[in-house]
């Protein structure tokens, strides 16, 4: 049985991340928490000149907010590095998130995607267009782990990407329902409040092995 984010509802459709954000200091980490968004309702311009701050973020119509079961929501989720909102995708092949005035140094967040990985590409134009300065892979990732096993979709894994030049855009790919996003951060290779602007180089941290940990109790289960 495949598990789903949002249990609730489900759905059929492909998940995506779009976002766009504006100016960012060079070696300035931003953290987006989503803190705030109800449950399963639109970003759109929560960071941008809504309760979330003019921030110059907005993000795609289908980048929605989910909040965890244990705080009142419908997530399927635990874990979540600033409780209890995330944010997940439905519809589309994929989203963009555009950085009109670009960024520099890294990008990074914490997932959770047990059942499909996920990938996402860092580009120098808008629109995924332009020259690629950095791929990264999304594997699977434990479920039912520490520190909240009432959600599935838990823990969140921390991964993050470095890149030499300015990116305009980033563009996430996923299948729907079934990858989740928190704390993601631009400007750094470490996700969250504690981000520390690093040179450009690929970092992944932690979700390479557990990933493929995952994958074999999977196959042994259904062995």
């Amino acid at each position: 049985m495949t598990r789903s984010i949002k249990p609730i509802i489900g759905g059929a459709l492909t998940l995506a991340l779009a976002a766009c954000v504006a100016v960012m200091p060079a070696t300035a980490a931003t953290v987006l928490t989503f803190e705030g968004i109800g449950n399963l309702q639109p970003v759109g311009d929560y960071y941008n000149g809504g309760a979330g701050g003019n921030l110059g973020i907005s993000m795609s119509a289908n980048s929605l907010a989910i909040i965890d079961a244990d705080a009142g929501g419908s997530g399927n989720i635990g874990g979540e590095p600033s409780p209890s909102t995330v944010l997940f995708f439905l519809q589309g092949q994929a989203a963009i998130m555009n950085v009109l005035n670009g960024f520099d140094t890294g990008f990074s967040f914490f997932y959770s995607a047990i059942n499909q990985p996920g990938s996402l590409q860092v580009f120098d134009g808008l629109d995924g267009t332009g020259n690629v300065l950095a791929s990264l892979d999304l594997p699977l990732t434990p479920f039912n782990g520490a520190p909240d096993p009432s959600g599935q979709f838990s823990p969140f894994l921390p991964i993050g990407v470095g890149f030499d030049g300015i990116a305009r855009s980033v563009a996430f790919a996923g299948v729907e329902d079934q990858i989740a996003f928190d704390d993601v951060t631009f400007g750094s290779v470490t996700p969250g409040p504690q981000a520390v602007p690093l040179p450009g180089s690929l970092i992944l941290l932690a979700a390479g092995g557990l990933g493929v940990a995952a994958v074999r109790r999977r196959r042994g289960r259904q062995g």
